[in-house]
């Protein structure tokens, strides 16, 4: 493992000139396309397919994809960035498409076979189909292991049984990435050692919309990016074709992790975007409401809030700007990666915090972007690893030294 100093040697902070185009391209679509729909997706509860189309056009729902596979062939960088310029306009567009491309997209592209990568990687890196990925379950979320969705071998398929929970995309998405049980009841042994057979026996499966037995359950209303759908997926007697095996039998629990430490590096990006917006918001607005005769941005008790978000904000893009570009070293990223989500969803938290603080009485109305933002903040705090998880994930890496 490298430390935090070992990880920084020889980083540039200099983009080349393909990770500013995809940055700037981000940048115009966001601004353009994204930002004045902001307040309708929200109130709608709806991302409108054709801003999805429209990212795909742009390649950014397979961006780091080979284009051998169709995808813009770049890297994990510029997919930081691009998150980050999506969710400065809206969080709900921007978890549609991290889901898509971290939880599906990557382990596609990393676990499987030629054969599924012909089949269904090519799809979801254009945007023909959209992904969704089903590992937590009504009793298991930080303790993935404990999963109880079962997978029984029968011939030459693999039937699912099972229910899953808080599943982004899941009622749009065509293709699901599921996690589940071969070994239900841990096998034979006791202890640790059924403990470590629970994760032995984790396997994940491709299956998608229309299988018989696989269906969308209950959907949940949110406190924020309300225009993401979040579904209950339900399996019953699902049966799965072998060849939808990602991986190996017992492979999964090592895909999920591995999947959701590159997974928390987009959310790290989506909670520097949410906090750059509230930051910009904040100091648009201050400059033009008026209290005691003059602009409140002449105020130092504004000025020092407007500091402290733009100084956080910064530190928090550099730490998401190191984990990409380890994981794009192909280097260890676990530490890096579960850092920059912690720091980074706390300062949106606390930017959104003060952006409504900024705005007063106004920050508390839907007319006015500064609630939007103070809900859609705190799910990057609990999603893909709470900040409870990544404390002990940081804790755990730094004592391997």
């Amino acid at each position: 493992m490298a430390t935090t100093t070992e990880a920084a040697t020889g980083f540039d902070l200099a983009l080349t000139e393909e990770q500013e185009l995809a940055q700037r391209t981000a940048r115009d679509f966001a601004r353009e396309k994204v930002l004045p729909r902001a307040r309708e997706i929200d109130e709608q509860g709806k991302v409108p397919r054709e801003l999805i189309a429209e990212m795909a056009s742009l390649g950014f729902l397979g961006i780091y994809v080979p284009e051998t596979y169709g995808g813009a062939g770049l890297d994990a960088l510029s997919y930081a960035l691009v998150s980050e310029e999506i969710n400065r306009a809206c969080a709900s567009t921007g978890v549609v498409m991290s889901s898509h491309v971290s939880l599906v997209v990557d382990p596609l592209l990393h676990y499987g076979s030629d054969a599924q990568k012909d089949r269904f990687l090519r799809a979801l890196a254009t945007g023909e189909r959209l992904g969704c990925f089903a590992l937590s379950e009504p009793a298991s979320g930080s303790d993935a292991a404990a999963m109880r969705t079962s997978a029984r071998r029968d011939g030459d398929a693999w039937m699912l049984n099972g229910t899953k929970n808080f599943i982004t995309n899941g009622a749009s998405a065509d293709i699901a990435v599921v996690f589940a049980q071969t070994q239900p009841d841990g096998g034979s042994t006791g202890g640790s050692e059924r403990a470590k057979a629970r994760h032995r026996g984790i396997a994940a499966f491709i299956v998608e919309k229309g299988t018989p037995g696989f269906s969308v359950g209950k959907l949940e209303h949110k406190l924020g990016i309300r225009g993401s759908d979040t579904a209950q997926l339900l399996f019953q007697d699902c049966r799965v074709p072998a060849a939808n095996l990602l991986g190996g039998a017992g492979e999964g629990f090592k895909i999920a992790l591995s999947t959701l430490d590159g997974g928390r590096i987009s959310i790290a990006a989506q909670a520097v975007g949410i906090a750059r917006a509230c930051l910009e918001d904040s100091l648009a607005y201050a400059k033009e409401r008026e209290a005691f005769g003059k602009k409140i941005v002449e105020f130092q008790a504004i000025q020092w809030k407007l500091a402290d978000m733009a100084t956080e904000i910064d530190a928090a893009r550099l730490l998401v700007w190191r984990a990409a570009t380890l994981k794009d070293r192909g280097e260890d990223h676990i530490l890096a990666a579960a850092q920059a989500k912690l720091f980074a969803s706390d300062v949106a938290v606390r930017a959104a915090r003060e952006c409504v603080q900024i705005f007063g009485g106004y920050g508390y109305l839907t007319d006015f972007p500064a609630e939007r933002h103070y809900r859609d903040a705190k799910i990057t705090e609990i999603y893909e690893g709470t900040s409870e998880i990544m404390n002990l994930v940081i804790a755990e890496e730094i004592l391997k030294e």
